[in-house]
């Protein structure tokens, strides 16, 4: 509720700053424990149960700072991260842009974080408590071997990940979104598996998601459907920021980066659709991008989405909005004539 009075202050801040001020707030809130969520808005993917679809999407909390914290403001659970196995300061400052007209932000981070040891140390010092986190997990920009990135970053992250979501879709580290090509997503996957899998041994094996790009063409689309069931992947995240630019007013229009945001809906949701078709339903679907509202949420969920994320839409309408999302979907579920999210699941 204070949100409203905070955020002119926050706003007249450059948007990294704001940023470092709102990881430092839920630091200090102190660890929380989930909100309970309503029966009927529970759902299994990946053979993981979420207490309900609302989650954080990567970039948040990039080093594993506050996952309890976010899991205490209502989300369902919540997407560290992107890590890479050595630190990396990122790109230049300024990257972070806040597009107010057009409810929009562009950024051009560059994978920045403070590398594996130190977030993992966080994540194992909470691995016994409550809510799922997910581990993003990338690749050092000036690395040698990528795959081999992604493969240390499996095979260090699974014992403590609810799941590792594998970025190969962020547009600020040059070449990384080849890696959406078919023979060399092919490969990584096989690779980080591998990892996975070692790491783990007879215990249990976080699902492998996969982040892809709205950017693609309809081959890369059936490309990779086609192997994420092949592989088995617990899910299909769509999608990441665009390169593309929809009219925009905001002075900030012209930078570089990747646009997320109310710009991004249209797009993020038709990609959303086509995967639906490509995998005919047969890997579960993570809904990203432009998602403000809960009429936003109940629109990606009815084209087929079992869980969807959030990043944006809290700069603009601060922490309160994963609660906010979950009371309007609780209405939009019972209008429409559903039991539970997941009966709502690809119904449009």
């Amino acid at each position: 509720m204070l949100y409203p009075l905070l955020r002119p202050a926050l706003f007249r801040l450059d948007a990294e700053t704001a940023h470092g001020l709102a990881l430092k707030a839920l630091a200090l809130s102190g660890r929380r424990r989930p909100l309970d969520s309503p029966p009927e808005f529970r759902c299994e993917v990946a053979g993981l149960a979420f207490p309900n679809p609302v989650g954080m999407a990567a970039g948040f909390d990039k080093d594993a700072q506050v996952p309890d914290a976010l899991l205490g403001l209502g989300f369902g659970f919540a997407e560290v991260g992107s890590i890479t196995p050595l630190p990396q300061p990122g790109n230049p400052r300024p990257r972070l842009f806040r597009l107010v007209e057009d409810g929009a932000v562009i950024n051009r981070m560059g994978f920045n974080n403070g590398g594996a040891e130190a977030a993992l140390r966080r994540l194992r010092a909470r691995a016994a408590r409550p809510g799922i986190v997910g581990v993003n997990v990338g690749a050092n920009k000036d690395s040698h071997d990528r795959v081999a990135d992604y493969a240390t970053m499996a095979r260090l992250a699974a014992p403590v990940a609810g799941y590792l979501a594998v970025n190969i879709s962020s547009p600020n580290t040059p070449g990384l979104r080849a890696l959406q090509d078919e023979s060399a997503l092919t490969g990584l996957l096989d690779a980080v598996i591998e990892a996975r899998d070692a790491a783990c041994g007879a215990g249990r094996r976080p699902p492998v998601f996969l982040k892809v790009a709205p950017d693609l063409e309809p081959a890369d689309i059936d490309a990779i459907a086609r192997i994420a069931i092949e592989r088995r992947l617990g899910a299909l995240i769509v999608s990441n920021t665009t390169i593309t630019r929809p009219a925009l007013a905001s002075r900030h229009r012209e930078e570089a980066g990747g646009l997320s945001g109310a710009p991004l809906r249209d797009l993020a949701q038709q990609r959303l659709r086509d995967f639906r078709k490509a995998t005919g339903g047969a890997v579960p679907l993570v809904g990203v991008g432009g998602i403000a509202t809960a009429k936003d949420a109940w629109a990606r969920i009815r084209a087929g989405a079992s869980l969807v994320q959030l990043y944006s839409a809290m700069v603009y309408e601060g922490p309160g909005i994963a609660r906010s999302i979950g009371r309007g979907l609780a209405a939009l579920m019972r209008r429409d004539g559903f039991t539970s999210i997941a009966e709502a699941v690809g119904s449009e």
